[in-house]
């Protein structure tokens, strides 16, 4: 009988105390019901994306199991008899591949189970005397490993059971993350004009800025998600009202046109603890997802670029995180969102409803929730009552009332290596209407490196410099795993507000980065911001920055 040669040529080669290192067929393949595959902690994340086993039923389905193979009956009689060989998803066995005496012993258990079913069915197919016998050789001849198998199963599902008992959740997943800057920088000539006209001559000092938040993610289908997230993070305080963005180099220096870091611009901020996000998104069919939102942001749905999004793991600049222009309401906005997929194809269609004062029903409202370039644009609307004597406009709160945005995007995405998007916006901000129209493209070759950028055109109207079409641009590269797996490296240059009412030469911002990962859990990204013509003032000389990010993720 040839069913267990494979076992027995195994038995006769290796005592019970050696370790089965080279032995040139692999049973790691065999699929073990209900127990653990012990090795892949060892393994690495794409080696067990390929690890997973596709019972066979006939040994012919095994790509690389030749007739003329020495083991190709003993793998015959396995197969077709007992049922207890599985191999790869791509339909190979690998047989030459190195196994050890605890993946032999998790094989052999399969065996033993399906010979434990045939008896207990009493079919034509019931195991024979001679192997039998040969079973309760090697039992005794594994006796430890089988035992030590099932003590790590009986030990993973005591623990499995205490982790149930004392989870946060039976629906809710706990994340939270901390950033921690060191930041450092100046400016050359002896002064510096910001686009407000105010002067700096003072050099800025080192600062460290921080931002923390826990999010508590909720699903009670598997297919919605409500999202409640806790933040709070450094800033200042300037009119009685937190602003952030000033506590480093770039956003101190040159406020407004997008070169504060990123994480360090929306509120909460001056130490506030706030929700900066709640929304809940739901599935009414397979390729329809709506979002409810009483706190977001309309850059969280829209905008999306594998390079250029997020400031804690790529750019830090603000003007590179999104499309500066097209976002003039920032956090906290109210609204909802609608993001359509037709056919789960390469088309997504998006849409996007924000105000900022949904909230807040009435009609004497101070300016809240706008990008910093709002305050260049319409100054009166953030200076204080009684000063310079101008008062504070009447603002009409609501859902429905200033400042408002809608924006929709096309987006054409047939792979993962490259996603076109089109993008459109409008609204008003502080009784004034405002257009703008974006591109966004990514290109990545050889999976590894990246190319990609965004433009925009806008039109404001009614400013203090009378109606004006600012334009956006940037653009830059990206390196995956450069010098070690899972790093990102990163240059990006771009003019965030190209207005010739405001200035006399255009803004151009510089980053580079590389982000390098110490663990699963934590980041370190060492970043150079360079701006030249600051607040688009071509007197102002150059600003410099340098930043130490890390980043804690529990």
């Amino acid at each position: 009988m040839l069913s267990f040669l494979l076992l027995n040529t195994v038995l006769n080669t290796y005592p019970a105390s050696a370790e089965i290192t080279d032995f040139p067929t692999d049973f790691s393949s065999i699929k073990i019901a209900d127990s653990v595959n012990l090795e892949s902690a060892k393994q690495s994340d794409s080696e067990a994306n390929t690890s997973e086993m596709n019972q066979v039923t006939n040994v012919n389905q095994l790509s690389d199991v030749q007739p003329t193979d020495w083991a190709f009956q003993a793998l015959q009689s396995l197969v077709e008899r007992y049922g207890c060989i599985a191999g790869y998803p791509n339909s190979t066995f690998r047989g030459n591949r190195a196994m050890t005496r605890y993946e032999f012993a998790a094989g052999l258990n399969a065996c033993l189970e399906r010979v434990n079913e045939l008896i207990a069915t009493a079919t034509n197919n019931l195991a024979k005397k001679e192997d039998l016998e040969t079973l309760q050789k090697l039992q005794e001849q594994f006796s430890a490993e089988l035992a030590t198998l099932r003590g790590r199963v009986d030990t993973l599902e005591a623990k499995t059971a205490e982790l149930e008992a004392n989870q946060f959740s039976t629906t809710t997943k706990l994340q939270g993350q901390v950033i921690i800057s060191a930041n450092a920088g100046g400016f050359s000539e002896d002064r510096i004009i910001d686009a407000t006209g105010r002067v700096r001559t003072q050099q800025p000092n080192a600062t460290l800025v921080y931002r923390a938040g826990i999010d508590l993610n909720t699903s009670f289908s598997g297919t919605d998600l409500l999202k409640v997230r806790m933040e709070t993070g450094s800033g200042q305080v300037e009119n009685n009202r937190p602003i952030g963005g000033r506590d480093n180099a770039g956003g101190a220096l040159e406020p407004f046109f997008g070169s504060a870091l990123d994480y360090s611009i929306n509120p909460p901020t001056n130490n506030n603890l706030d929700i900066s996000r709640l929304y809940y998104s739901f599935r009414p069919t397979k390729d329809l997802q709506v979002t409810l939102a009483p706190v977001f942001q309309t850059a969280d749905f829209v905008d999306f670029n594998s390079y250029a999004r997020l400031s804690f793991r790529d750019f830090s600049t603000q003007a590179f995180i999104n499309n500066y222009i097209l976002f003039p309401l920032s956090i906290p906005s109210g609204g909802a969102v609608i993001d359509w997929k037709p056919g789960g194809g390469a088309f997504s269609v998006r849409a996007v409803y924000a105000a900022a004062e949904a909230s807040n029903p009435g009609n004497q409202q101070m300016a809240s929730a706008v990008s910093p370039f709002i305050e260049v644009l319409y100054p009166d609307n953030f200076r204080p009552p009684g000063m310079g004597g101008v008062s504070t406009p009447a603002i009409n709160g609501g859902l429905f009332g200033d400042n408002y945005q809608g924006t929709v995007e096309l987006e054409y995405a047939p792979s993962r290596s490259f996603a076109l998007r089109l993008q459109y916006a409008g609204g008003e901000v502080f009784n004034n209407n405002f257009d703008a129209i974006g591109a966004n493209v990514e290109v990545t070759l050889a999976e590894k490196f990246g190319i990609f950028g965004r433009y925009g055109y806008s039109s404001y109207n009614g400013t203090a410099f009378g109606d004006i079409n600012p334009k956006y641009w940037m653009a830059g590269i990206a390196m995956r795993d450069l010098f070690t797996r899972g790093s990102l490296a990163g240059f990006a240059v771009g003019q965030p507000f190209i207005a010739t009412e405001i200035g006399d030469a255009t803004q151009t911002n510089y980053e580079l980065f590389y982000n390098y990962p110490f663990s699963r859990n934590i980041q370190v990204t060492p970043a150079i911001q360079i701006i030249e013509n600051a607040g688009n003032q071509g007197g102002n000389g150059t600003i410099y920055s340098g930043t130490l990010r890390t980043v804690f993720s529990f």
